[in-house]
């Protein structure tokens, strides 16, 4: 009887099983799908690019032999990547029992002039695949540029969003929103001509062009683009010449209704040693700042990251990192791929020492330092209260309520004695604080919208 993919896998993973640590097998091998065996191919699904790339680098010669033991052939293994939903396939050949990989996708490198492809030929938009608008994570601090980009990419040039201006400081996703609005227009229409660019390569095409004499033809490819996409816009400051050419390019696409897409560090105001008359038409359409990620958005983007990669970690390691990493969403990728390295490498589960340890080498932690203070001034300003009314002798239920949460919580992230917080809460006795935080522990198991109320209250308290 012909052997059907999960019975094939099923035999394969109790020989790799018996061969990997334990960590290891339910990192890397738990989480894999198989999805069909056909023609000697064995078809599995990871839940991400960097898994598959685990997978090869560490284990591909044991799934090579397991594949063998169980069949006897030299199979093949393909990979299907889940990116945002969208099945990636890689290919892995086994030749007595040693994997070659081959059919990898990567980005393809970029031409030194994009003017040598002949327009209206078949244009590389220099966009990665995998920077879209699935996993570039919305929140309050890029609300403003993310809707935007939603609306440019099913309408480009048809909006009031022309140019497009987004500034902020690095790694706030300012380069990840160009590629996510390229990629949507380019799934809505494939025959637009969409082009990633940062400023520097920009220059240096500029420069080769006008070295060659072949100016015209520069201004000619970039006036053919639907959609340019021109990244880090103040690395042409001083750049007169460059300035000039883009000048005349700007008017050309703007006046045809082409979309336009720049970002910066600085809103235009502030930018120095660039043409007044550039400066004003970055400003015709839309300046939207991208802000460094709030805590919630700090959460939330941590939490899309670690699922992608069919990872798991503890909730309070999560918490940890996202109320130390708080400047940029690089910090925070580049935290989770360590972590999972170290447990890896080192055979260790992801827990708190190891959080500690990882993060404290990526960035400078300085641990905040939560008061009774904070405490009520934080639950004061989320029921809308003035401070003072916790401290009185009132009984009202809405104040009476808000004093009890500042104990739960001032019990909760202090090191502060019942006695001492029910001093430094309205001169309460050490019984009225226990009581409080008793009756406050039971609303968050029973009551769900209460829960919830804490929950946010403690995202203020942590926000840094």
């Amino acid at each position: 009887m012909p052997l059907n993919h999960i019975t094939l896998w099923n035999h394969c993973l109790n020989i790799i099983k018996d061969n990997v640590p334990e960590l290891s097998y339910s990192t890397w091998f738990i989480p894999i799908v198989p999805l069909k065996y056909e023609d000697k191919a064995l078809l599995i699904q990871v839940p991400s690019h960097f898994f598959y790339e685990q997978l090869e680098n560490q284990y591909a010669e044991l799934i090579g032999k397991a594949l063998y033991r169980i069949t006897g052939d030299n199979s093949r293994l393909l990979y299907q990547v889940m990116v945002s939903d969208t099945p990636i396939q890689l290919a892995t050949e086994h030749q007595s029992n040693v994997n070659k990989l081959t059919n990898i996708p990567t980005r393809p490198t970029m031409p030194s002039n994009p003017f040598d492809q002949i327009v209206p030929g078949k244009l590389d938009s220099q966009l990665n695949v995998n920077l879209n608008f699935g996993n570039f994570i919305g929140g309050e601090s890029n609300m403003l540029a993310r809707t935007a980009g939603f609306s440019i990419a099913e309408k480009p040039g048809k909006t009031v969003f022309n140019p497009l201006f987004v500034h902020g400081k690095s790694g706030v996703g300012k380069t990840h929103m160009l590629h996510a609005i390229g990629n949507a227009a380019l799934q809505q229409n494939s025959n637009l001509r969409v082009l990633y660019v940062s400023s520097h390569l920009f220059q240096v095409q500029y420069s080769q062009a006008y070295l060659n004499n072949t100016v015209n033809d520069f201004i000619h490819f970039y006036q053919s683009i639907d959609i340019l996409l021109i990244d880090d816009i103040h690395e042409l400051s001083g750049k007169t010449g460059t300035q000039n050419v883009f000048f005349h390019i700007f008017n050309h696409l703007h006046q045809n209704g082409r979309q336009l897409v720049i970002t910066c560090d600085r809103p235009p105001k502030d930018i120095i040693g660039i043409d007044d008359r550039l400066l004003t038409r970055f400003k015709w359409g839309l300046t939207a700042e991208m802000e460094k990620p709030n805590y919630s958005l700090r959460i939330a983007i941590l939490e899309s990251k670690i699922l992608r990669d069919g990872l798991h970690f503890p909730q309070e390691v999560i918490e940890y990192i996202a109320r130390n990493a708080t400047e940029n969403v690089r910090d925070l990728e580049g935290i989770v791929v360590s972590l999972m390295a170290h447990a890896v490498i080192y055979g260790k589960d992801v827990d708190m020492e190891l959080a500690k340890k990882v993060v404290s080498n990526a960035i400078k932690v300085q641990e905040r330092q939560i008061s009774v203070e904070l405490i009520e001034e934080k639950v004061c300003k989320y029921f809308d209260l003035e401070p003072d009314l916790i401290h009185s002798k009132s009984k009202k239920q809405e104040i009476s309520q808000a004093r009890q949460i500042a104990m739960y919580l001032s019990r909760k992230y202090t090191d502060k004695s019942y006695s001492n917080i029910g001093q430094m809460i309205g001169k309460r006795d050490h019984a009225t604080v226990l009581h409080a935080c008793k009756t406050v522990g039971n609303w968050i198991e029973t009551d769900k919208k209460f829960k919830t109320r804490i929950q946010e209250i403690e995202q203020q308290i942590q926000e840094k």
